[in-house]
């Protein structure tokens, strides 16, 4: 694949260290993902000469950062977690519901991410195991993971889970499968009510516990009586919590998983360009009528980079989180009794790739053969020279990968 002409690394090794001066109050792990971004594959991190066993072309290799939060480091991570959950799909219809917050919401969590997070996650898991046990639903343990994503198209923030869900689940013996109406899994309604009602109480109890700092855009809520006439209103608002269409199948939801659970805040391949201070990227707007043609939105570089600084997750944060009989715990053996009421044999684990070289793991998991020379596609690039991480000037880095 063609390296993209301009990359987020571009930019802020430009106008990155103009940022920094400007801005005293970045978090530490802020800070952290612009440098590890800014050296990604540079001879910062250092590296190892190759070199051809047939035509002896030479090429450097220079490390990747390995940061989540980092574009071009997320292609390899996606293809193994994608291994690991091909083994995990049943035979049956599955669903993709999202669930959101308001406004107020969103701005508290700029200044309480962890814990405004971590009560999306758990009012969403609680909302769905609940609604989803009860007779008058669908009565059954169901199993889904959750993602989180805290973007909008133009860089804004708006957290809100992704989750992909089976269209049924174990009885509550555990005898036999229960399976969803086709194409209706459950009422939105219901699951918005409920989700709005087990967020705000948790988020209540956060408050009385003095866990929930009150800065910024949400400074006039420090009153009591301001705090507790937004918490009021909230609980009139409407929460949107929508159902898309379900999947047509377990490919469309591996080709889901695999565009949508490593994604961060912005690609390098929306980028169009960056001059004169203004960075260039395409957007769709989802107001317009599907299909949406992408648009172009111009930010100056600051605003592009305090935007994108604006969905650095909280260190340890797990950003994709499993439920039901999918949690971790028992998923194996609950998989296993799944695939019995439902019919199907058991699902081959594919071959492990963890143990292989990267350059194997990489061939075995996007197919990009990194062993094979480039110029004379005959020869084998062999490792002949380790590279140690070179002196950085400030904060000049030049990207010669």
């Amino acid at each position: 694949m063609d390296r993209p002409t301009l990359e987020v690394a571009d930019i802020f090794r430009r106008y990155g260290d103009a940022y920094r001066q400007a801005n005293g109050g970045l978090s530490s792990t802020q800070r952290r993902v612009m440098t590890a971004i800014e050296t990604c594959r540079t001879a910062a991190l250092g590296g190892h000469v190759e070199r051809c066993d047939a035509c002896a072309h030479e090429r450097i290799a220079y490390n990747s950062c390995a940061n989540r939060h980092c574009p071009k480091c997320q292609s390899l991570a996606r293809a193994a977690w994608l291994e690991r959950r091909t083994a995990e799909l049943l035979d049956t219809e599955y669903f993709h519901v999202v669930f959101t917050v308001p406004a107020l919401i969103a701005d508290l969590a700029l200044r309480n991410k962890r814990v405004v997070y971590r009560l999306l996650f758990r009012a969403t898991a609680d909302t769905l195991r609940t609604i989803a046990a009860d007779p008058d639903h669908l009565g059954a343990e169901i199993g889904f993971f959750a993602v989180l994503h805290t973007w909008g198209q133009t860089l804004t923030h708006h957290p809100h889970l992704h989750c992909v869900i089976p269209g049924g689940g174990l009885s509550r013996e555990g005898t036999r499968w229960v399976a969803c109406r086709p194409g209706f899994f459950l009422p939105v309604r219901v699951l918005s009510r409920l989700f709005r009602r087990r967020f705000l109480d948790a988020l209540q109890a956060a408050y009385e516990a003095s866990t929930v700092r009150l800065e910024g855009a949400v400074e006039a809520l420090r009153a009591p009586h301001a705090w507790a006439a937004a918490v009021a209103d909230l609980r009139q608002t409407e929460w949107v919590v929508y159902a898309k269409r379900p999947f047509a199948g377990p490919a469309q939801v591996l080709d889901y998983v695999g565009r949508y659970t490593h994604r961060v805040a912005l690609s390098n391949n929306r980028l169009v360009d960056m001059d004169d201070g203004d960075v260039r990227f395409t957007y769709k707007d989802y107001r317009d009528p599907p299909p949406q043609t992408p648009k172009i939105m111009t930010l100056a570089a600051t605003e592009f980079i305090r935007r994108f600084l604006l969905h650095v997750l909280p260190t340890g944060l797990h950003r994709i989180r499993y439920y039901g009989f999918l949690g971790a715990r028992h998923r194996r053996e609950k998989l296993a009794r799944c695939r019995v009421w439902l019919g199907t044999s058991p699902s081959a684990s594919p071959p492990p790739t963890a143990s292989l070289d990267y350059r194997d793991r990489v061939e075995a998991l996007t197919g990009h053969a990194l062993r094979v020379c480039p110029v004379c596609h005959r020869g084998e690039m062999i490792r002949v020279a380790p590279l140690k991480p070179a002196p950085r000037v400030g904060h000049v880095i030049l990207d010669t990968s």
